[in-house]
C-alpha cells in the first residue's frame, strides 16, 4: 500500500508474509515513511496467528544523525521494552508493562481493525502502543480517496486523538489515517503475500477469542 502522507511526503507499506526470524515462524511487514529531511523504515516481525507483535525495528535518517530503535514485545507478559541507539550506543530505554493485556504497534494497529468480526457502529476496543486508549467504529459514511468515493468503516481514538478509514468491503484496506499533524491518503494496493489469507486467518482467531 502506499500513501500520500500530508503536508509532504510518502508512506509505504508492504506485507512480506512469513518468513524465519531467529529461529521462529513470523509475518513480516515493513513500513517506510519519507517526508523532508527525515526517513523512517520500520520492519515489523508479529505472531502469524495474533497478529501481535514480537519484535520492531526501526531505521531513522535525520540530515545529521541516525537512529536505531528495537521494541522487544511480550504478549504472554503483557510488557514491552524499547532501545534507542545513536552511533551503536545505547541512549535511552524505556520499559512497559500493563496488568490489563497486551501492548499493540500503531503501524498494525488498522491490521487488527481489518480482522475484527461483527462490526457495528460504537463497537469498542481497547489498545495500549504503549499508553493506553479506546478505539470506537464511529460511523459508516463514504469517503473520497483519489478520484473515487469508497464506504468506509470510520475509527476514531479516545484520548488518543486520530481517525482510521477501513474500506467496507472483502479486502477491508485502509484508505485514510490521520494523527493529530499528519495524513494519509491511500494512492495505490497491491496485496501482499497471501494477504487475504491471513487477513482471513485473522478474522477466526478474533471470533474465535470472542467466544472464549
Amino acid at each position: 500500500m502506499i500513501y500520500a502522507v500530508s503536508p509532504v511526503g510518502t508512506a509505504e507499506y508492504n506485507d512480506l508474509g512469513i518468513v524465519e526470524y531467529k529461529g521462529k515462524k513470523l509475518w513480516m511487514v515493513t513500513f517506510l515513511t519519507k517526508v523532508p529531511g527525515f526517513k523512517d523504515l520500520e520492519k515489523i516481525y508479529a505472531d502469524p496467528k495474533s497478529g501481535l507483535p514480537v519484535t520492531v525495528e526501526r531505521f531513522i535518517d535525520w540530515p545529521l544523525s541516525q537512529e536505531y530503535i528495537i521494541e522487544e514485545y511480550d504478549p504472554e507478559h503483557n510488557s514491552q521494552v524499547n532501545r534507542r541507539y545513536v552511533k551503536n550506543k545505547l541512549t535511552n530505554e524505556y520499559k512497559f508493562h500493563s496488568e490489563k493485556g497486551p501492548y499493540y504497534n500503531a503501524i498494525l494497529l488498522p491490521f487488527y481493525l481489518r480482522g475484527m468480526k461483527d462490526l457495528h457502529l460504537e463497537w469498542k476496543m481497547v489498545v495500549r502502543v504503549p499508553e493506553e486508549f479506546t478505539v470506537t467504529l464511529s460511523e459508516i459514511e463514504d469517503v473520497k480517496v483519489k478520484d473515487k468515493m469508497v464506504k468506509a468503516y470510520h475509527f476514531t481514538g479516545e484520548p488518543t486523538k486520530f481517525d482510521i478509514w477501513i474500506s467496507r468491503d472483502s479486502a477491508r484496506v485502509p484508505v485514510i489515517i490521520k494523527g493529530s499533524s499528519y495524513s494519509m491518503i491511500m494512492q495505490s494496493h497491491t496485496p501482499g503475500k497471501d494477504e487475504d489469507g491471513r487477513l482471513r486467518d485473522f478474522m477466526r482467531h478474533f471470533k474465535s477469542k470472542a467466544e472464549e
